[in-house]
């Protein structure tokens, strides 16, 4: 059964910028997200991977009515990407328990073009305990 929905959109160009400094980058992504967007070499690339990860956060707090502020700041979400695997969110169990014992999963797909990077994330709650 679908339990939320949500949709945002992120600014490359915007990103580019914030990420300009390392402040911001430890503050928002977990090291996984990192080295993920440092692998793809160029600023422009690198900032449209962040894009897309801070887009999935959004979409994650939308989905999932857990705010924003407590997603970043506090019990941090992380987008991981694997070699040959969809993207998927790792979400830790002090924020939402159900994920860890497999009673809620998180659908993620990402996108980019131009100049915006886009996530829209699914809750499936499977039968609980």
């Amino acid at each position: 059964m679908i339990a939320g929905i949500g949709v945002d959109l992120c600014s490359i160009a915007r990103m580019e910028k914030a990420v300009k400094g390392d402040h911001f980058v430890r503050r928002i992504f977990r090291p996984k997200e990192i080295a993920y967007a440092n692998a793809k070499g160029n600023n422009r690339a690198r900032a449209a991977s962040f894009a897309a990860a801070f887009a999935a956060r959004e979409a994650f707090a939308k989905a999932s009515g857990i705010s924003m502020y407590h997603l970043t700041l506090s019990s941090r979400i992380c987008l991981e990407r694997e070699e040959g695997q969809p993207p998927h969110l790792v979400v830790p169990p002090e924020l939402d328990d159900g994920f860890t014992w497999g009673y809620k999963r998180a659908w993620v797909s990402l996108s980019h073009d131009g100049d915006y990077a886009v996530a829209v994330v699914v809750i499936e709650a499977t039968a609980g305990p």
